[in-house]
């Protein structure tokens, strides 16, 4: 499985960005996809994730009713809507895959994702 994420850029805080994520390759073997950031300097740290099958999605605190995950099943394509931008929402952003179809507790969970994309940086101004 391949991942490409697009849609990153600069944008002044209060605005708005969508990202998008395309799998490619064996994507049959996908079960939950999911987003995670790493800032400056900071560890990276989960965001969102969704399960493929039915599209429960669990959210990091922090961007919970700010940001929006979805999916897009004849594309392959996971999108993450990203409204109400603040400069701690700089960093740069990975989208992930799992094969696992994984319960809500362990979406978080980096080391369960098999599959990474290259990263999209997303730079919020104040």
């Amino acid at each position: 499985v391949q991942l490409q994420a697009s849609g990153g850029g600069l944008v002044q805080a209060g605005g708005s960005l969508r990202l998008s994520c395309q799998a490619s390759g064996r994507t049959f073997r996908i079960g939950t996809m999911g987003w995670f950031r790493q800032a400056p300097g900071k560890e990276r740290e989960f965001v969102v994730a969704i399960r493929w099958s039915d599209g429960n999605t669990r959210y990091a605190g922090s961007v919970k009713d700010r940001f929006t995950m979805s999916r897009d099943h004849a594309k392959n394509t996971v999108y993450l809507q990203m409204n109400s931008l603040n400069p701690e929402d700089t960093a740069v952003y990975y989208c992930a895959a799992s094969e696992s179809s994984m319960i809500i507790g362990s979406m978080a969970s980096s080391n369960r994702y098999h599959y990474w994309g290259q990263g999209t940086l997303v730079t919020v101004s104040s």
